[in-house]
């Protein structure tokens, strides 16, 4: 007998699961349109300039590599907070704004989860339908009991912004809603800034707690812009959490560099706080890594390094645009028009971020999978970014062919 003989077997990661099997098919024209990363015009995963230039100097000038703080690098965890909350902010002023450096994105959002549940363990969390497959997996690790609010459109392309506010109004107070700050994923799908502004009346007024994901900041507009929703949080006076990564806009994806960021209503519920991050990140992890970090913060805080690195950024958010647009102009020369009695795919130009819902059902999604060895969620969601001008025209075939 074994301790591990009745140990299920656990189901593949919905979206990991796709790479392990486009690894294995041996189609010599096959696409991964499901992995999030962003791909570079030649379909590589770029190391940004910026970061080459920091890392060059770190290899002339080697430091030792001790443990971190707890609550992660400071020089790191400072940048973080004036690129997000603006270097202006009360609440960085006021001692009311806590940083802690995590694992990325996902770590951060864990981190989150378990401060929420401790505090409010009753508490029910919902995410919008639908969401980042692993949000999910996460909250309810973390204990949460996890439900969802209307987002995307049944009926139509877009949100259902009247079923959403809907929801919201018809949650508890104390629950915690999930929202993503930018490029919706996995829909594309973002809200106006006056829907913003409803959204942060409804839950202010309901008594919900506010948990802003940004996993993309940079990549639908400028950081600033698309941290906005976080300033309109703040400005209502009550108590917020947000995360950050910096896998995707500093291309860092396997540094794992985040933040979960505790907006507080005064300095001596900051400390209390903060103390508390400390505990889960000392018995998770200890300390967060180091190398990643130094980078980000050294190009966050030279001015030359930054200019660079938002040059850049936009350089990477102007490419999706443009593969958007060539994939609905790819799609209409194949003949998905309105006109040939075909859905119209002009929605796609119009979403943001590395993610479609491309409308495709699960079986078009298995057949370009399986005949075409094209790769995207069973769900159609795919990765715009993973396009360029060496598969674009392969893949609108193949997708002309499964509508």
């Amino acid at each position: 007998m074994s301790i591990f003989e009745s140990v299920p077997m656990a189901p593949r990661d919905p979206i990991l699961g796709l790479t392990e099997a486009f690894n294995a098919d041996q189609n010599p024209k096959k696409v991964n349109l499901g992995v999030g990363v962003y791909q570079d015009a030649t379909g590589k995963l770029p190391v940004l300039d910026c970061v080459k230039t920091v890392e060059q100097k770190m290899g002339t000038e080697p430091k030792p590599r001790g443990y971190l703080p707890i609550d992660g690098l400071p020089a790191f965890t400072a940048e973080v907070a004036k690129l997000v909350h603006g270097e202006d902010a009360a609440e960085i002023a006021d001692g009311r704004l806590v940083t802690v450096q995590t694992l990325s994105g996902t770590g951060a959002l864990r981190v989150a989860g378990d401060f929420l549940h401790q505090v409010n363990p009753g508490a029910k969390l919902l995410l919008s339908d639908p969401s980042w497959e692993n949000h999910q997996a996460v909250f309810t690790r973390a204990g949460f009991e996890v439900d969802t609010y209307r987002y995307k459109a049944a009926d139509r392309d877009g949100v259902d912004f009247d079923g959403m506010l809907g929801d919201l109004r018809a949650a508890e107070a104390g629950t915690v809603v999930v929202l993503h700050a930018c490029c919706h994923n996995p829909t594309g799908y973002d809200l106006t800034g006056e829907q913003w502004d409803q959204v942060v009346e409804v839950i202010t007024e309901g008594g919900l707690f506010p948990l802003v994901d940004m996993a993309y900041q940079g990549f639908a507009s400028s950081p600033e812009e698309d941290a906005a929703v976080i300033k309109k949080f703040v400005a209502t006076g009550k108590p917020l959490i947000n995360t950050v990564s910096f896998a995707k806009n500093m291309s860092l994806y396997g540094e794992r560099v985040g933040a979960v960021q505790v907006t507080c209503t005064d300095a001596d519920e900051a400390k209390r706080v903060l103390s508390q991050l400390k505990v889960l990140v000392r018995t998770s992890v200890s300390s967060s890594p180091t190398h990643g970090a130094a980078v980000a913060a050294a190009i966050m805080s030279e001015p030359e390094l930054k200019a660079q690195w938002l040059d850049e950024l936009a350089g990477m958010r102007d490419r999706i645009k443009s593969m958007r647009r060539k994939l609905v102009d790819g799609l209409a020369g194949q003949g998905i028009t309105p006109e040939n009695g075909k859905r119209d795919m002009s929605f796609i130009a119009d979403q943001v971020g590395m993610f479609s819902y491309s409308g495709l059902s699960k079986d078009q999604m298995v057949e370009l999978r399986e005949k075409y060895g094209v790769y995207g969620t069973d769900k159609g969601r795919i990765c715009v970014a993973a396009l360029n001008d060496n598969n674009i025209d392969y893949v609108c075939e193949s997708i002309a062919r499964v509508i």
